[in-house]
């Protein structure tokens, strides 16, 4: 899964609004229906239909639970003070952070969340490389890291790849030179027991 496929996914997530217009039209969706929609009654929609109403001034969207700004410097000092990965209050949290938090936002605090969150996902993923460093000093074939989201499985498997790539090719020379000197001993040791073992002419 690439990092468009995510951000698709982070934009089916659900996010209340504010409409500002009246329409008692329901949309029916294969995810579901949207609508009606009464102006001040919040309501519940995908965050892609949010961000179109809101770049049209018909919506103010309300930020999900998760990001205040307290519980986010909170979840930040969890993070740098643990030495795994703490759960994420959401899966897609910093693409809905990149979609919510742009600068068109109408979110209270949204550059200071903006912030907090890349400083959150700067020490997680300051922390995965870490743990992909020692995984391959360590020589290990597999290994298992817990909460970590989508996007920063996406972030962290090239790097991952291409190091464990990068150490298939140092190997495979002396695995080679082994093999060759093996083959050559015992090409050695064939020719000499053929030697032995072939009958000389009488003169």
């Amino acid at each position: 899964m690439n990092t468009e496929e995510i951000e698709f996914l982070a934009e089916q997530e659900e996010v209340t609004i504010i409409p500002k217009f009246t329409d008692s039209r329901v949309v029916h969706l294969i995810s579901g229906d949207i609508g009606p929609f009464r102006a001040g009654i919040p309501c519940v929609v995908p965050i892609w239909v949010a961000k179109t109403l809101r770049k049209k001034h018909k919506c103010k969207i309300v930020a999900p639970e998760w990001m205040e700004l307290d519980l986010l410097e909170q979840k930040l000092e969890e993070e740098k003070s643990s030495r795994f990965f703490t759960p994420m209050p959401s899966d897609h949290y910093m693409g809905i952070a990149h979609l919510l938090l742009s600068d068109d936002s109408d979110i209270e605090h949204a550059d200071r969340l903006r912030l907090t969150i890349k400083n959150i996902w700067d020490v997680r993923v300051a922390k995965a490389r870490a743990s992909a460093d020692t995984f391959l000093k360590g020589g290990g074939r597999h290994a298992g890291i817990d909460h970590l989201t989508q996007l920063e499985i996406c972030n962290l498997r090239p790097l991952l790849l291409d190091a464990l790539d990068t150490k298939h090719q140092l190997s495979v020379p002396m695995e080679n030179m082994s093999a060759l000197n093996t083959s050559a001993a015992s090409g050695s040791l064939s020719e000499s027991f053929s030697s032995a073992s072939t009958p000389r002419r009488s003169q």
